[in-house]
């Protein structure tokens, strides 16, 4: 059946995965808006429950016949890519083999995003917005014919590029991606996924909402005696799972240089015990490991224990960082690595910020030995706008205006 008219559609691939950036973002939006739909093709986490009961209606199946033969057959192509990439895993392999289940990968989530959108057709006719959250970077005209229906899509990253064959089924459905309009958190994003798709219609919008929840210090507080923290000891958090496009050498060099005390609360996953072995081993390191996945209310004492977060990533990494969009959301200071010259920009003199050079972990253990004496400022109000970071009900009236206005080109 037919929903109300009105509704915005959120669909994410990934609500079943615990915490994280794009969870929190959903959780915001889907609470601004009332009765809203959201679409979770992998189930949703515990941590995503509350939004049924705040009126979400969620759909975790296919809704029609299209949806559920498209989602079939996503399956069976991510069944594929899988074996593919154990059979081919070994680099005796051309290279072009070993990347041809990450092609299939590739058109798993094309499939998967059709049938999410089939369904959406199929419980709202007529949204307010349609807007996939988690878009891949692939085959966007694709998705959009399969899935009948026009969209927006937040494409956060390229990890996998066309090869020949992806690149065919894109030309051949080229007239979709003007039923497409992408959504680039970050310029650095757009520049590197553009030009390789100059049908595509796209601007640059900020993916992190601010939910309007900054750390209160009785939050503070108990997040020190959780902790065991000394109310005059100094601390930091480094949040998140250490993925390749983090620096986590440059954090292990500069703690190693330390002078002072130092309380340091790691929380993510995956992570490296053999580094952590180490770090607790450090004479100036007090160590608190919180492994991860983590709920919000647990990530929220993370961050509520320590003085500032530290973000570290490699130089040239420029999508959008949900960790600093976190500092700026919750009022917790941050000590950030010049890794995008657009950030550095963005948070170049704010008071609540202290920068060092992306690679360097001599100027990072000196930042950190003179956080006692030298600390930034708590984050006010205005920290989420140096970011472009907007509000939930703003996002959620921005992603309206756009869906209206995109609708009126499909008639055209």
């Amino acid at each position: 059946m037919n929903t109300a008219p009105g509704r915005l559609v959120l669909i994410e691939p990934y609500a079943h995965r615990v915490g994280g950036h794009h969870q929190r973002t959903l959780a915001a939006l889907a609470a601004a808006w009332p009765d809203s739909l959201l679409i979770a093709p992998g189930g949703l986490s515990e941590d995503l429950g509350p939004l049924v009961r705040a009126g979400t209606q969620v759909a975790v199946g296919p809704a029609g016949p299209a949806a559920k033969i498209l989602l079939a057959a996503a399956k069976a192509a991510a069944r594929v890519s899988a074996a593919g990439q154990q059979v081919f895993a070994s680099r005796r392999w051309p290279l072009a083999v070993r990347r041809s289940p990450h092609q299939v990968t590739l058109l798993a989530r094309c499939l998967t995003e059709a049938a999410c959108l089939r369904t959406a057709r199929h419980l709202a006719s007529r949204a307010s917005a349609v807007v996939i959250l988690s878009a891949s970077e692939a085959l966007h005209g694709v998705a959009a014919l399969l899935g009948g229906t026009p969209h927006l899509r937040f494409i956060h990253e390229v990890v996998t590029t066309e090869d020949r064959l992806v690149r065919w089924l894109g030309r051949l459905a080229r007239a979709g991606e003007k039923r497409v309009i992408a959504l680039y958190p970050t310029t650095a994003v757009r520049d590197q996924v553009a030009p390789a798709f100059l049908d595509l219609p796209g601007e640059v919008r900020a993916f992190a909402v601010d939910d309007g929840r900054p750390l209160t210090d009785a939050e503070r507080d108990g997040a020190r005696t959780a902790f065991t923290i000394p109310t005059d000891a100094t601390a930091v958090c480094v949040v998140g799972g250490w993925w390749p496009y983090k620096d986590i050498p440059t954090i292990d060099a500069a703690l190693a240089r330390l002078t002072t005390p130092l309380h340091v609360l790691v929380c993510g996953t995956p992570l490296d015990d053999a580094v952590l072995t180490r770090w607790h081993q450090l004479p100036n390191v007090r160590l608190h490991t919180v492994p991860g996945p983590v709920g919000d209310q647990v990530l929220r004492l993370v961050y509520a224990a320590a003085d500032a977060a530290l973000v570290a990533r490699k130089p040239g990494v420029g999508k959008e960082s949900g960790l600093v969009m976190d500092a700026a959301r919750l009022a917790v200071p941050l000590i950030v690595s010049a890794h995008d010259p657009e950030l550095t920009a963005r948070l170049d003199g704010e008071p609540w910020v202290r920068i060092f050079p992306a690679g360097d972990p001599d100027t990072l253990a000196k930042t950190l030995d003179h956080l006692t004496d030298q600390a930034p400022v708590r984050p006010g109000p205005s920290a989420p706008g140096a970011l472009d970071m907007n509000s939930a009900a703003g996002q959620a009236a921005f992603l309206t205006d756009t869906y209206t206005r995109l609708t009126k080109e499909c008639r055209r």
